[in-house]
């Protein structure tokens, strides 16, 4: 038993990171920002994760001034308020929050294709 010296590995979970990390759609640091395909070439941007004590329907008219587009905010039971506009408008809505200083830029995650 000189020679060789065993050891037995131990249970190593490669996605405990991952797991930690990212705690689902419902992270609460991060502002998620998708977009959602309806009919055709008709598309859905949400916006999610944005603090309670910011007023959304102030960041929404905002946003629809300034991108010349239509929206509206969504009660959800899991995700809290979620505001959605028409059109993909997942670049521009990234730069306009952190522009306007309500979000950093390292805290914006941007998801769809």
């Amino acid at each position: 038993m000189s020679e060789f010296d065993t050891t037995v590995p131990t249970a190593f979970d490669p996605f405990a990171e991952a797991n930690a990390e990212d705690s689902g759609a419902g992270s609460k640091d991060y502002v998620h920002i998708r977009v959602q395909q309806r009919n055709g070439r008709k598309s859905l941007t949400t916006v999610q994760g944005l603090k309670k004590d910011f007023s959304y329907n102030k960041i929404l008219k905002d946003l629809k001034k300034e991108f010349c587009c239509n929206g509206t905010v969504v009660q959800d039971p899991e995700l809290g308020q979620v505001i959605q506009l028409q059109g993909d408008q997942r670049k521009n809505v990234s730069t306009f929050l952190v522009q306007a200083g309500i979000v950093k830029k390292e805290f914006i995650k941007i998801h769809g294709f």
